[in-house]
């Protein structure tokens, strides 16, 4: 799965631009994590169709990337994400950061995972049998 990374001026209004632009593609948000520093922001969201939502951020001159990410569904109990990143660390597993929400409908959390190594990533994943 793939996210897109949309770097933003801190400036008022900026943030709702990107949103209502995504409306007007008709594209559903399925996770985002915003992290600012003092001039600018990272905002981070899965999407459907990502390549297209890309597109059209740079057509309208927006900084962003495209990220090869994980979603784990992960038991929304206390130790349920404990318990996955040990056992993926078991593995060789180094995660550069994640950002999670809850699905209450199927009492799974849903942690979005941008990892070190994806060959790594893949082969532990098809070992525990996490996705």
């Amino acid at each position: 799965m793939f996210q897109l990374s949309i770097f933003l001026e801190n400036t008022k209004g900026r943030l709702a631009e990107v949103l209502n632009l995504l409306t007007q593609l008709n594209v559903n948000i399925r996770a985002l994590s915003l992290a600012d520093t003092k001039d600018y922001g990272v905002l981070r969201i899965v999407v459907d169709e990502p390549e297209k939502v890309a597109e059209a951020m740079r057509v309208r001159e927006y900084v962003v990337n495209l990220t090869p990410v994980w979603v784990l569904r992960v038991p929304d109990r206390v130790g349920g994400l404990a318990g996955v990143l040990t056992q993926l660390a078991d593995e060789g597993v180094v995660v550069e950061y994640m950002y999670a929400f809850v699905e209450k409908e199927n009492e799974k959390a849903q942690v979005v995972i941008r990892v070190q190594n994806e060959q790594v990533m893949a082969a532990a994943m098809q070992k525990l049998a996490l996705a």
